[in-house]
């Protein structure tokens, strides 16, 4: 009887353990994987030129990068899943690093109040994600006015730290 009582508790407690990992698997998948904002996340480089008026996110060689409209600080669709990589290095112990640019148009003390907006946008994300705000470090770069289109200069990057 001993031997049954033995393997009737091992059954029992590694059902118990199946139903906690399901539970969490679960809430990962519905947190990070599959928010309403997920979308296919395109790699790719904008082209030269291109007006968007709406915002994108790319993930390029493990950084991820967010492009703006004109004027705005909307996080783009997707922003979830191209996040997931930062999520998960951030719980192994990563920091996350968040660095704003902007374009040559306009008003320069507007361009960086609106690159440092777009900047905390990325940063609630990642909170929202359940990053903590302390694993996160929001670095104003020395060149802000980023190179190439306006396109491609209105956007933060993403990128995970040591």
């Amino acid at each position: 009887m001993t031997t049954a009582s033995s393997v009737s508790r091992w059954v029992f407690f590694g059902l118990i353990a199946l139903i906690v990992a399901t539970v969490i698997g679960v809430v990962v998948y519905q947190r990070v994987l599959k928010s309403p904002e997920s979308a296919a996340v395109p790699v790719g480089v904008i082209p030269a030129g291109a007006v968007y008026e709406e915002a994108l996110v790319r993930v390029d060689n493990g950084v991820v990068k967010f492009y703006f409209a004109t004027g705005k600080a909307d996080v783009a669709p997707g922003s979830n899943e191209a996040l997931a990589d930062v999520v998960r290095g951030v719980t192994q112990g990563k920091r996350a690093q968040i660095s704003g640019y902007h374009d040559a148009t306009g008003d320069a003390a507007i361009n960086a109040e609106l690159s440092k907006q777009r900047a905390l946008s990325v940063h609630n994300t990642l909170v929202a994600l359940g990053v903590k705000p302390e694993a996160i470090d929001l670095r104003k770069p020395e060149q802000t006015q980023a190179s190439g289109s306006n396109a491609e200069a209105r956007r933060v990057e993403v990128v995970l730290i040591d």
